[in-house]
């Protein structure tokens, strides 16, 4: 249980807004036609080539390929609209005025996603609406020999769609999500609901494969703690 995904388990899907039609408007066609239609679309490369000349139709076509998903992950990660939509802005201008730089030593796609996390947990660190909840409190207990403190173990999450509406459990997960260290709860969006490997993760956001691991598993068991709780059950 302690290893277990709590949010694939429970199917959380969190509605972000969509992005503003006037400042941040997505591709004409879905995700999917864009991919089918990816001969269409210059190469990565390419594209990257003519931005650093100061392309600005290359940024348009990067914009229209990556700024939904970019969207999603800031607008995860900060929780709040204003912030995600400046956040996105400050991205993209980086982007195009820092091209020259990117050395293609990782996709360009990487790059982006690293600018846009560093960028969400840059607005956090600013910000004066910070609060942590201390991880302690809601990690499981364990004896010396191994077992758990409070006992039996009750896997209270195979009734949750049972005791509460979707959108309750939806609601409770975000609160939840919210409580995370920012770190923390960038690696936990990019893997659990990016779908992003351990590997992705740790170019994305900068530290070791290793540490993507520990964060991982910590803020798992954190979220699982701390719904525990909220429901009625011992954290532990």
């Amino acid at each position: 249980m302690a290893n277990c995904n709590l949010i694939n388990e429970i199917g959380y899907s969190e509605s972000t807004p969509a992005a503003p039609t006037n400042e941040f408007e997505a591709p004409a066609t879905s995700p999917g036609t864009w991919r089918r239609n990816r001969r269409a679309i210059p190469s990565e490369f390419a594209l990257v080539e003519r931005l650093k000349t100061g392309d600005q139709e290359a940024l348009e076509t990067i914009f229209k390929l990556y700024a939904v998903k970019l969207y999603n992950v800031a607008h995860r990660i900060l929780g709040n609209v204003a912030d995600t939509e400046e956040v996105i802005q400050d991205v993209f201008w980086t982007a195009y005025r820092k091209a020259k730089t990117f050395r293609g030593n990782a996709q360009f796609s990487t790059w982006l996603y690293r600018l846009t996390v560093n960028a969400a947990l840059g607005r956090i660190r600013r910000s004066k609406r910070k609060h942590e909840v201390s991880y302690e409190e809601f990690l499981p207990k364990f004896q010396k020999d191994g077992h758990h403190l409070v006992r039996p173990v009750v896997d209270w999450s195979k009734t949750l769609d049972e005791k509460y509406a979707l959108g309750e459990t939806h609601r409770l997960v975000k609160e939840a999500l919210a409580d995370l260290k920012p770190l923390d709860r960038s690696v936990v969006v990019l893997s659990d609901l990016e779908g992003m490997s351990d590997k992705e993760i740790a170019a994305n956001v900068g530290i070791t494969v290793s540490a993507v691991k520990t964060r991982l598993h910590r803020a798992r068991l954190f979220l699982r703690g701390k719904l525990a709780a909220r429901l009625g059950h011992s954290p532990t």
